[in-house]
């Protein structure tokens, strides 16, 4: 490693650190706000003003392609591929909302802290209970207008190959008046942002050391929850959509880069 990759890394783990504590300690006075509406709108610029200045940390450029504007007062489920911890902030800084996180990030060192203050919703794929209950709370999520973000394949990979999805979150939709948001996510060819057999902190390690990337970000069109609808249907439509989407992404950071 040279001596700026070096450099880099040591800014980039401190500022990590530094702007994760700063943000998420605030965080946690978010229950002393009253009105569920206020709360919503102060975690999500909490959180977007976060998301921003880890990209901006991390020399992540963001292209975006498609409104992630609410199209109504309403609860969303923006459904995305994963191939990448950057994901997260990616579209938290776009959309708002909470994420449904597997179970052992919350244990992630600092950031873990951070997820549980904002209200991201864990479940533990391998366990049904758990899988159960975060239905039950995305339910409610949902149900209060709220937006969650799910990467439905349940894991990270390392390609443009849009995996089955799980149906979790399209049950949750099933009876709440939300709609669906796919959305499709490419990166720079070489970045190697994809976060694959590694830990956390290694992933930290080797991101923090990386030059500047890119990644599209294509939101696709919003789609309503049909009467009488099985989640199985939602879930391939969602995931169907999500490929066309990241094919779109593809080509287009490969053009900007």
């Amino acid at each position: 490693m040279s001596a700026r990759e070096t450099a880099r890394r040591a800014v980039r783990v401190a500022g990590f650190g530094a702007v994760t504590a700063g943000y998420a300690t605030p965080f946690a006075a978010l229950d002393a706000v009253s009105r569920e509406s206020e709360r919503r709108e102060l975690r999500d610029r909490w959180v977007g003003r976060w998301a921003d200045a880890l990209l901006r940390l991390f020399e992540v450029r963001v292209e975006v392609e498609g409104d992630a504007r609410p199209s109504a007062s309403r609860g969303r489920v923006v459904v995305a591929n994963h191939r990448s911890t950057i994901d997260i902030a990616v579209l938290l800084r776009a959309f708002g909302g909470c994420v449904i996180s597997r179970a052992d990030l919350s244990g992630w060192p600092i950031i873990g802290f951070a997820a549980r203050a904002v209200g991201t919703l864990f479940v533990d794929r391998a366990d049904a209970a758990s899988g159960a209950s975060a239905v039950r709370a995305m339910r409610a999520r949902l149900d209060a207008n709220d937006t969650i973000i799910v990467f439905a394949e349940g894991t990270t990979f390392s390609d443009d190959v849009v995996r089955p999805f799980h149906a979790g979150a399209f049950l949750a939709a099933l009876h709440s008046n939300a709609e669906i948001v796919p959305v499709g996510l490419a990166y720079e060819k070489g970045s190697g942002a994809a976060f694959v057999n590694e830990t956390f902190p290694q992933h930290l390690a080797r991101m923090s050391a990386a030059d500047p990337t890119r990644v599209a970000v294509c939101i696709g069109e919003p789609f309503d929850v049909p009467p009488k609808a099985r989640a199985a249907a939602l879930r391939d439509r969602a995931q169907a959509d999500v490929q066309t989407l990241v094919d779109r992404a593809r080509k287009r950071v490969d053009r900007i880069a």
